[in-house]
């Protein structure tokens, strides 16, 4: 250990001669200590909430999307769909069909996203483990049956008691008609049989789940689908399995990830983490006002010290680095502190929940998600420290040139 740091380290523990030195030192740790947990807390909660959201997109959205670069529809090629099926990274494939429809039940209407799925949906999304209200069964006993967002559900206020009425799809036709007397709209009638729950807007508030056959035939398509959606093997490696599928469709198709499929979302998590990141480092800056204070009282109250020091040969920089060891040890003090209280409050709230959601009944889960990552500890240390240094830097400069201050007395 080099002498400045020794020197430092016993300032920093040595009685005062003066007790507001010891004061405001003390309030420095401690608002380091506050802003340092302040910051780990936020960003790990950005983080369980980011995860949070992540899982349900899982659950919704298959592993890789494929749609057509050009247009809204496109027919399977039996080929390239036997290419995929032989890949051995991917597991399932299933053909979807969306369009925009207009939903009627009894009195109420309202617009939605109409989604037909083939059989082995379910298994490239674990459709049924978000269905809370009736059961994941889109066809039974001849009788098409539609599973509703939570949100559509409530805008059309249908009823699982209600056994006569039916659900009214209406889809303007594709092709335009000569004739006044035809109806420009085409209706097709199916029952009601359950409520899924994504816990996101885009999904809860606009989508009707139904089988391929009744949309295609709402839609006076044949063997069209909007996507391709694949369930790729556990074990697979997304980077391969990508480059495989890519190379088999084409360049007239699209294909994304899951990261890519809801990349908007992702981005704007990131930068709202940062921004409340800045938000609080600026806070941390406020605090380190104080640090400069105390280091000035400091250099102030041990300027016999330092004039003793130089006698003895110490050179200006040597004395110069005695405080900016100060500053650095204020902040590794303020800041170890703050990572215990964090990381102790993140373990409370995951295991007991201790922060719960306003409203929380309508969530999926009812307590703040937080989850904590070792890179926003190392943004948190290097913000701190850097900080706790340029506050030093001012104080250990005026101490590194009382030498000549004494000997011009």
């Amino acid at each position: 250990m080099n002498l400045p740091f020794k020197i430092a380290r016993r300032y920093l523990f040595a009685k005062k001669s003066t007790n507001a030195i010891n004061i405001i030192s003390g309030i420095s740790v401690f608002g380091i200590t506050v802003g340092a947990a302040a910051l780990v807390i936020i960003l790990s909660v950005f983080n369980g909430f980011g995860e949070l959201l992540s899982s349900l997109f899982d659950r919704f959205n298959p592993d890789v999307k494929i749609t057509a670069v050009e247009g809204k529809v496109f027919t399977p090629d039996a080929l390239k769909i036997s290419q995929l099926r032989a890949l051995e990274d991917v597991d399932y494939i299933s053909e979807t069909l969306e369009e925009n429809a207009m939903f009627e039940y009894e009195k109420n209407t309202d617009f939605g996203v109409i989604k037909g799925v083939d059989e082995w949906f379910d298994e490239v999304t674990s459709m049924d483990t978000m269905v809370r209200r009736g059961r994941y069964a889109l066809r039974e006993n001849g009788r098409n049956y539609a599973i509703l967002g939570l949100g559509m559900e409530q805008k059309l206020s249908v009823s699982m008691s209600d056994l006569v009425s039916a659900i009214n799809v209406y889809m303007p036709k594709r092709k335009a008609s000569n004739s006044f007397m035809e109806q420009p709209f085409k209706k097709r009638i199916i029952n009601f049989g359950g409520t899924f729950l994504v816990q996101q807007s885009d999904y809860d508030e606009q989508y009707v789940i139904v089988p391929l056959d009744f949309a295609r035939d709402l839609l006076s398509y044949k063997n069209e689908v909007s996507t391709l959606e694949l369930k790729l093997n556990p074990g697979a490696d997304p980077k391969t399995a990508m480059a495989d599928i890519r190379s088999i469709m084409g360049d007239k198709f699209e294909v994304k990830d899951r990261y890519e499929q809801n990349a908007a979302f992702f981005k704007i998590m990131n930068i709202e983490k940062w921004i409340a990141y800045v938000i609080l480092s600026f806070t941390l800056i406020l605090v380190a006002f104080n640090m400069v204070g105390s280091l000035w009282m400091l250099v102030i109250d041990k300027k016999q010290d330092i004039a003793i020091l130089k006698s003895m040969g110490a050179t200006a920089k040597m004395i110069r680095n005695i405080f900016l060891s100060e500053g650095l040890l204020l902040s590794l003090l303020g800041v170890g502190i703050g990572f215990a209280i964090a990381i102790l409050a993140c373990l409370a709230q995951q295991y007991f929940g201790f922060i719960t959601l306003q409203g929380g009944d309508a969530f999926l889960i009812e307590a703040y998600p937080v989850k904590m990552q070792l890179w926003d500890f190392i943004v948190v240390f290097i913000t701190v420290v850097a900080i706790g240094t340029l506050a030093a830097l001012l104080p250990a400069v005026r101490a590194s040139r009382i030498q000549s201050i004494i000997r011009g007395e």
